[in-house]
């Protein structure tokens, strides 16, 4: 199971990096280039065949994308959001319908995220997942 929460982990930083951090064309262009880089160091470290790393990149490009289009919907929410904070009147109900829609928005990316790990823990061999684990862990030991 904690394999699974490391391999989760990767692909959540993967996520919130193309989610949140990203701010135009030619930042989501860096972005993608770093993360596009680090998961082919992880994958270069781990010694993943040609097909193991096509389906991780799949994976990846997927995922970078569902955060980038999660992004830009979130800029959108703070817009209607200042719109009605402008109004006459606050619509509360439309309001809650925003936020919850977000709210929905961003759990399914986030399942998306988990099921893509699922889908990479599978992927890999048993000593793969190990290496990962290790590589991961270590990176993270200053926390």
């Amino acid at each position: 199971m904690k394999k699974i929460v490391v391999a989760a982990t990767l692909f959540a930083a993967v996520a919130l990096l193309a989610g949140f951090v990203v701010q135009g064309p030619m930042h989501s262009k860096r972005a993608y280039g770093f993360v596009n880089y680090r998961i082919n160091s992880l994958l270069d470290e781990i010694k993943a065949t040609d097909s193991q790393r096509a389906q991780v990149n799949a994976i990846k490009d997927e995922l970078f994308n569902d955060g980038f289009a999660l992004k830009q919907a979130n800029g959108n929410l703070r817009k209607d959001l200042v719109a009605q904070w402008d109004s006459d009147v606050v619509d509360s109900a439309k309001i809650h319908t925003l936020v919850n829609d977000r709210v929905e928005a961003f759990r399914a990316f986030a399942n998306k995220a988990a099921d893509d790990a699922i889908k990479v823990h599978d992927l890999l061999t048993p000593e793969q997942r190990v290496q990962l684990k290790a590589e991961l862990e270590q990176e993270h030991s200053h926390d």
